[in-house]
């Protein structure tokens, strides 16, 4: 796929003189919250696209990743998130069908008592062998690369992540 340049351009508001604006992909977030002897926490999504998810979203100007996923895993989920670590990254233009965004996912264990809030309409607690579908956006290629690196005892899933 041939990567669009063209961009537009607007007037500064300053000087007058023409600066080029170009379309970039838009920053997520998602989180993989792991409940010990239980499974992974999903949420049905209220708004589409519609589906089963992992709790996430988009981050805010000036925030970094770290408290981005743990803002997002609170308002989804009412949950705190412990042991956050990054997980991986994923950024196939077709990942969401509503505009070009990549997503960094991390890992965590949650505390608490999980709640469907915010954009989530419902929620659940799901082993890894026994998902529900559909799963929305990329999050099935998401979980089958956790369940692989899960397999591998030398990966480390849950290491402390500051958020700064």
């Amino acid at each position: 796929m041939e990567r669009d340049q063209s961009g537009m351009s607007l007037p500064c508001p300053g000087c007058g003189t023409e600066v080029k604006v170009y379309r970039n992909p838009f920053l997520t977030v998602d989180v993989i919250i792991h409940f010990p002897g239980r499974g992974i926490v999903l949420i049905e999504r209220r708004n589409p696209p519609f589906g089963w998810a992992l709790p996430g979203g988009f981050v805010d100007y000036g925030e970094s990743l770290e408290t981005a996923a743990l803002r997002e895993a609170k308002e989804e989920t009412g949950l705190d998130v412990e042991d956050l670590v990054q997980f991986h990254a994923y950024s196939d233009p077709a990942r969401d069908p509503r505009h070009h965004t990549v997503t960094v996912v991390f890992t965590g264990i949650g505390r608490g008592e999980p709640k469907a809030a915010d954009d989530a309409k419902n929620l659940g607690v799901f082993p890894l062998e026994s998902l529900p579908e559909p799963l929305a956006f990329d999050h099935g290629r998401i979980l089958a690369d956790y369940r692989s690196a899960r397999a591998q005892p030398h990966l480390q899933l849950f290491t402390h992540c500051s958020p700064s």
